[in-house]
């Protein structure tokens, strides 16, 4: 008897959700692409919004990227809802600055756009400028400890994905 393989389902698009749960947190694709904008326009003038939503798009339809901002917020989450065990809840609900994994989380985004990525990310880490700042002060009323690192992982990605575009042409 012929051996069955297994029904492999496709994934259906998280993309959707991960766009919900970031508006829902105070991050709309527009504040990500005037981040971007920000960032690419001194070395690419004829830019545009247009393409900076594109890039900022492109960036949340990868899958590991869905999965980075997912964990991410669902960590901010539960944060606010005090549902951590110590001593994580102290260290995220206060965001220890001797904790790394919430810019390693971001990092793994900006990783999927090589080493423009990294740098942009370090200066918008650095920076906390606009609604980076605001989500680092916790301006939405939330606990953004992975939330403003991906927010600048993000941006720094599409804003690597533009780079590299802008080169290749």
């Amino acid at each position: 008897m012929a051996e069955v393989a297994p029904q492999i389902r496709p994934r259906r698009s998280l993309k959707p959700e991960v766009v919900r749960w970031l508006a829902a947190r105070g991050v709309e694709v527009a504040d990500l692409a005037e981040i971007v904008y920000k960032l690419q326009v001194p070395y690419n003038p004829r830019l545009t919004m247009r393409e900076c939503i594109e890039s900022v798009e492109a960036v949340l339809d990868k899958r590991e990227v869905q999965h980075a901002i997912l964990t991410g917020i669902t960590l901010d989450l539960l944060a606010d809802e005090g549902a951590l065990p110590e001593p994580l809840q102290q260290i995220i609900a206060s965001d220890d600055p001797l904790y790394g994994i919430d810019e390693v989380l971001a990092l793994s985004i900006t990783n999927v756009y090589g080493s423009i990525g990294l740098t942009s990310f370090g200066y918008l880490d650095k920076c906390k400028e606009g609604l980076l700042g605001r989500l680092n002060n916790g301006e939405n009323g939330f606990t953004n400890t992975f939330l403003d690192d991906i927010v600048a992982g993000l941006a720094a990605a599409a804003s690597a994905r533009i780079a590299h575009k802008v080169q290749e042409s």
